[in-house]
């Protein structure tokens, strides 16, 4: 289908989150603020600032008034209006545009030293001779390490602008001698698509993680890749997809969906966004084949696109938790100062006719508290928990009922484990343990490991002999997992650290195709496209 270049974002994942505000209190000083009846109303503004530029109490940083007055603002509209300084807007867009300028590398920092996690496929690292494991010790011959070196201060140096060189020194595992390396910047490329692979024979695997520039063009390699491996039937996970960019998430609906399906349409209040429908040409490659779309309360705006599309148009089956919710469509609009702001132009509809938007008309900080509500409301664990408004019913070709105003739920519900998924274990998770005490066990065994091959470590590898000396870390690290770790939990745990440790070894692929061995959505998922 034809590209569109001009984006439209539908950003969650990027989303800014300025939960604040301004009171202005009456003047003590009877000093007129503006003189003058034809001042107009977007004069106060203006007038208030130099106002209290001065004659304020303190000094102020004039610019950083002005930038949280404008995100206040637009924050005050919707909880998706936001504000971009220069800076902000770069590091927000980067995911997005598929693409930066750097060395191409993941880190991580132990014992105040780098090391790296991923060397990025393509970039001028790869090309370089970087290696995974490598340590950075020294930085164009001047040491790099110890308690000064954050990870705000790598990302200072090691990123820059395509065309300037940088050297490092690194400690490579099984080599006595420091290893020079000296390294090009250049375009280093964000990939969205986490792992493809073959779940069996005939059932392929897809997760996306963003809705970037380059998604569908990476959509279409790993499709290809899959079909010739012999692919007939596909899973899609879009668990935890935040977003992206409008036209690229109409573009992947229009593989599923045949000629003439409405896809999505909009509604503004402005002429120009009045109204827009997106219908499905005759170009798609999966238009009859079993689908299965995997969705969670972080699938959110695109995916929830992609999502409708399908489920409204009873193309495939939508499995998993009711998604986030977000219904609103953002236009992007660059200031002469380099800074931006996302204006919401419009709302999306669905097929059906449903906009499912849930509620921000209590602020945005209970807004965005609403997934933790799920979470202590049961939601998450029971479908028996959700409400929906009947006032916002609607129906597929076929007759199913679907709702709007609060997300989109899935056609089959897979509740959260959470025997599997306990506080504890999440705290070894989201604290870093696991990632820590995989580095450090694969410190000296990265090679062994790889020599031997993927294929080997998946089916041979037992990561229950490593249980007590990952508890025993946890406890160095003042986070103790509990002795009394249920046998669903000890599981999960232990999955996830071989899935991590292949991750550190090999790439994210690999820790997908370990993870996914141990999880009850997508095996739901396999079982359903196989009847």
């Amino acid at each position: 289908m034809k590209r569109n270049n001009s984006y439209i974002y539908l950003p969650l994942a990027f989303a800014l989150l300025f939960i604040s505000g301004i009171w202005v209190g009456k003047f003590v000083s009877r000093n007129n603020i503006h003189h003058g009846s034809a001042a107009s109303r977007a004069d106060k503004i203006s007038s208030i600032i130099d106002f209290v530029q001065d004659q304020y109490v303190d000094t102020i940083n004039r610019e950083k008034l002005i930038d949280k007055t404008i995100a206040d603002m637009l924050q005050s509209l919707d909880p998706h209006s936001a504000y971009m300084t220069a800076d902000e807007r770069k590091r927000m867009n980067e995911p997005l545009e598929g693409n930066f300028e750097g060395i191409g590398v993941e880190f991580n920092i132990m014992s105040d030293t780098i090391r790296i996690m991923n060397v990025i496929a393509g970039g001028p690292s790869e090309n370089a001779g970087l290696h995974t494991g490598d340590r950075i010790v020294k930085v164009d011959d001047k040491p790099f390490t110890g308690k000064t070196i954050t990870g705000s201060v790598v990302m200072k140096t090691l990123r820059g602008k395509g065309g300037t060189r940088v050297k490092l020194s690194l400690k490579r595992p099984g080599t006595a001698s420091l290893v020079d390396i000296g390294i090009t910047r250049g375009t280093v490329p964000i990939y969205s698509i986490d792992a493809a692979y073959l779940l069996n024979k005939n059932v392929g695997y897809i997760k996306l993680s963003r809705f970037a520039a380059t998604s569908y063009d990476e959509y279409l390699q790993a499709f290809k890749k899959l079909k010739e491996k012999g692919m007939q039937k596909l899973i899609l996970d879009l668990r935890g997809n935040g977003g992206g960019y409008l036209n690229i998430a109409v573009a992947l609906a229009d593989e599923f969906l045949s000629k003439g399906k409405l896809i999505v349409y909009t509604k503004g209040r402005s002429v120009k966004h009045g109204g827009e429908k997106f219908t499905a040409t005759a170009g798609g490659e999966f238009e009859d084949n079993t689908l299965a779309v995997l969705i969670d309360e972080n699938s959110a705006s695109a995916s929830e696109i992609i999502a409708g599309a399908i489920q409204d148009n009873d193309r495939g089956l939508l499995i998993g938790r009711r998604s986030f919710g977000k219904g609103l469509v953002q236009k992007e609009l660059e200031l002469p100062d380099g800074s931006a702001f996302r204006l919401t132009i419009a709302r999306y509809y669905t097929p059906s006719g449903r906009c499912i938007q849930r509620p921000y008309d209590k602020g945005a900080e209970e807004y965005y508290q609403e997934e933790s509500d799920r979470f202590k409301n049961g939601e998450l664990e029971s479908i028996d928990s959700i409400k929906f408004s009947q006032s916002q019913k609607y129906r597929t070709p076929k007759g199913k009922v679907v709702y709007g105003g609060g997300g989109i739920m899935p056609d089959i519900f897979v509740p959260l484990d959470t025997a599997e998924r306990n506080h504890q274990v999440n705290e070894l998770i989201f604290h870093g343990i696991v990632k820590d005490f995989a580095l450090e066990y694969t410190d000296t065994r990265t090679e062994v490991l790889r020599k031997a091959g993927f294929e080997a470590f998946r089916k041979s590898f037992l990561p229950e002999t490593l249980l007590p000396q990952l508890l025993a870390y946890a406890e160095k690290k003042k986070h103790p997992a509990t002795k009394k770790l249920s046998e669903g939990s000890q599981a999960f745990l232990l999955n996830y650290l071989k899935a991590t440790i292949a991750r550190v070894v090999w790439n994210e692929e690999s820790f997908y195709v370990i993870l996914n061995t141990d999880d009850k959505t997508l095996a739901r998922a396999l079982l359903e496209v196989e009847k």
